[in-house]
């Protein structure tokens, strides 16, 4: 236990420091300079502070307020000692944050009384402190935890999409972190940034529903065959939909709509400009992207340098114009992501 005493008065201070001492445990840092006491405090964490109310440069109630204001002493017991008797004085005191009082000339009985209380009572402070520590670390592991499990399920749910699809090169990996980095090139905030993450590889959940002689087709889709395609979009939110989870409603959103078009001709429901969900006009630019550089069965994969070309000029009819500013801006740390 670690005391702080503080009284201009070196005799007062010294018979103070021999009263504290004598309690079992307690170690006393003394000063007669009120300042260089703050400064003691700023450098390390007493567990007790006793300071004297009439003091130069600095008084008690001073003293008090400014170990208050420091971080560790929000809950340190701290005990003004004072001639006075005045209530104003004891209340000033008290909303500068003492927790005590002592009469000065300190009475040897009532300051071992006292200062046992305080010291109890300091002790048990230290101890929920540590209690209130150990549970912030096991909520904090099991959070993270959870987080972890939650990012590998969803993560493996979107591979099992993509062996559905004859695609293993890892296409919802890449979408998901280019739809990352885009939102975080939007300013979103990092919770938002990590959900559209998380719930971007899930986009193309619904094309589990498509036949095999469609969805593995070599060569282009005809009309017909292409209206079945498009109905995963819809066939996706559906699987999605309903959750309780703002994480899978957010996976829905974006398997819904992130076919749809900024000028209004996209599926399923023909949405228009900023009618569509900013997270799914976030992972339409990925999707497409990393289909434009992917080689698939029906065709070659572009450059990259055409892939961003293609981006820039759809600004304003298939893409968000802010989107694609943002992707463009964004396109080293695209490139990065995508090797």
């Amino acid at each position: 236990m670690k005391a702080l005493l503080v009284d201009d008065s070196p005799s007062s201070l010294l018979g103070l420091q021999r009263l504290v001492e004598a309690e079992s445990g307690v170690v006393c840092s003394a000063h007669t300079d009120p300042l260089v006491a703050l400064q003691a405090a700023q450098a390390e964490r007493f567990d007790i502070a006793l300071v004297d109310y009439e003091m130069p440069h600095l008084d008690g109630i001073e003293l008090t307020r400014r170990l208050r204001a420091l971080p560790d002493y929000r809950r340190v017991p701290i005990v003004m000692i004072t001639t006075s008797a005045s209530d104003q004085v004891r209340l000033s005191a008290l909303q500068a944050g003492a927790t005590d009082f002592l009469p000065k000339p300190a009475n040897a009985i009532e300051v071992r009384v006292r200062l046992r209380n305080m010291i109890e009572l300091s002790g048990a402070f230290c101890t929920m402190s540590d209690q209130v520590a150990w549970l912030a670390d096991q909520v904090e592991a099991a959070t993270r935890a959870i987080l972890e499990r939650e990012e590998e399920m969803i993560l493996r749910l979107a591979r099992a999409v993509e062996y559905r699809d004859n695609d293993t090169g890892g296409h919802t990996v890449r979408v998901a972190r280019y739809s990352r980095i885009l939102a975080e090139q939007l300013g979103l905030s990092p919770l938002s940034c990590r959900s559209i993450y998380l719930a971007a590889p899930l986009h193309d959940v619904g094309k589990v529903a498509v036949p095999d002689a469609i969805l593995l087709k070599p060569g282009r889709l005809d009309p017909d065959e292409f209206e079945v395609i498009k109905g995963h979009a819809a066939i996706g939110e559906e699987i999605l939909g309903g959750s309780r989870c703002d994480l899978i409603q957010l996976a829905a959103e974006i398997a819904g709509s992130h076919h749809e078009r900024w000028d209004g001709t996209g599926y399923p429901r023909g949405l228009k400009g900023a009618l569509i969900p900013l997270s799914a006009r976030i992972v339409a630019i990925a999707d497409v992207f990393d289909a434009l550089t992917s080689t698939r069965p029906y065709k070659a994969a572009l450059s990259t340098e055409e892939a961003f070309a293609y981006i820039g000029a759809q600004r304003g009819t298939q893409f968000d114009p802010a989107c694609v500013d943002a992707f463009l801006a964004a396109a080293p740390r695209i490139l990065a992501a995508g090797r």
